[in-house]
């Protein structure tokens, strides 16, 4: 029994830092998802870079993080959003990127997020929609 559990300890440690990094992965959009999603433009400015590009229906601006947030207010203002889901993820830290489906204000739109991971968190350094 004991040469059964000290074989299993090794293979175990080896997979340990897939399952975390999968965890921060899926941390990183499930709450940047929620708020897209209710059109909380306050919520989701948090996580904003200090700078960041936003290239919003092909309104490109390198912005600051107060600039960028009443962008995307306006955005939700004239798109209320109806529903909003990460369609997929990929990239590794410290940088991911998620593409999403959102349905607002009777259109579609593609939602483009890269996240970069910092020692302090992680932060959208660009953020695009586009008409489906």
């Amino acid at each position: 029994m004991r040469a059964l559990f000290l074989s299993a300890v090794p293979v175990l440690l080896l997979l340990l830092p897939f399952a975390e990094s999968s965890a921060q992965e899926q941390d990183v959009f499930v709450p940047i998802a929620k708020y897209i999603q209710s059109g909380d433009a306050e919520k989701l400015s948090a996580w904003f870079a200090g700078t960041l590009e936003m290239d919003i229906l092909g309104n490109v601006n390198v912005c600051s993080k107060a600039q960028a947030k009443q962008i995307i207010k306006d955005f939700f203002a004239n798109n209320s959003p109806k529903s909003f889901s990460i369609t997929y993820k990929s990239g590794k830290p410290p940088m991911r990127y998620g593409i999403g489906s959102l349905s607002a204000g009777g259109n579609k739109f593609r939602v483009t997020i890269f996240v970069k991971t910092q020692d302090n968190g992680n932060y959208i350094q660009q953020m695009r929609i586009e008409r489906e």
